[in-house]
């Protein structure tokens, strides 16, 4: 079974940009020999963390909801992708509260010091983020960054790369912009390069 990839996309809009960016980046993964999927926040059915602290002494949630089997392909993937546009300079709220659900991960990293990951899996496995903003203001990314480099922490995955595209209110569609979908394609491909060259 070869490398796996994830890649979540954190939009509300599941053909817009940011889908766009994400598609590109995952056909680089599997042209690079990964196995790769996507995984739409907005088509799954889940609750926010409701802090009941049940995952503090066990290894899921209470909530038995999508997120459940979200915990299991989290433990066994290889890297993963984040692409999010930035809204109220963050990120989306469905996206933020798929990423507070992992508290599953962070009791059992932080506090009782057993990360859910295997150790096997630990050293290479990458986070790649691809962020949109529709305005190109100053620190536009700033806030977007901290949540997914602490996800990424959390998840056990280093945050190895960003693709971070400012001003798509003037842009409009990405598809007028090929050079920045070759360059989500080629992040991808270095991601799944490096994956599957550290295995040989």
């Amino acid at each position: 079974m070869g490398f796996r990839i994830i890649g979540i996309l954190g939009s509300p809009l599941l053909s817009g940009n940011t889908a766009r960016l994400l598609d590109s980046a995952l056909r680089g993964a599997s042209d690079a020999g990964c196995e790769v999927e996507k995984i739409e926040v907005a088509n799954l059915t889940f609750r926010s963390c409701r802090e009941i602290f049940y995952c503090r002494e066990h290894e899921t949630c209470a909530m038995k909801d999508d997120m459940i089997a979200i915990y299991e392909k989290f433990r066994e993937l290889d890297s993963l992708i984040v692409a999010t546009p930035v809204m109220t300079m963050g990120i989306p709220g469905a996206l933020k509260s798929f990423m507070d659900r992992f508290q599953v991960f962070f009791m059992a990293k932080y506090v009782r010091k057993r990360s859910l990951v295997p150790e096997s899996r630990r050293a290479h496995r990458r986070g790649l983020y691809l962020g949109i903003s529709g305005m190109k203001v100053p620190n536009v990314f700033d806030g977007a960054k901290m949540t997914m480099k602490a996800f990424f922490s959390i998840v056990d995955v280093e945050y190895w790369d960003d693709l971070l595209i400012p001003d798509m209110d003037t842009i409009q569609d990405l598809t007028t912009r090929p050079d920045i979908l070759e360059s989500a394609y080629r992040k991808g491909y270095e991601m799944g390069r490096l994956l599957v060259e550290g295995s040989t």
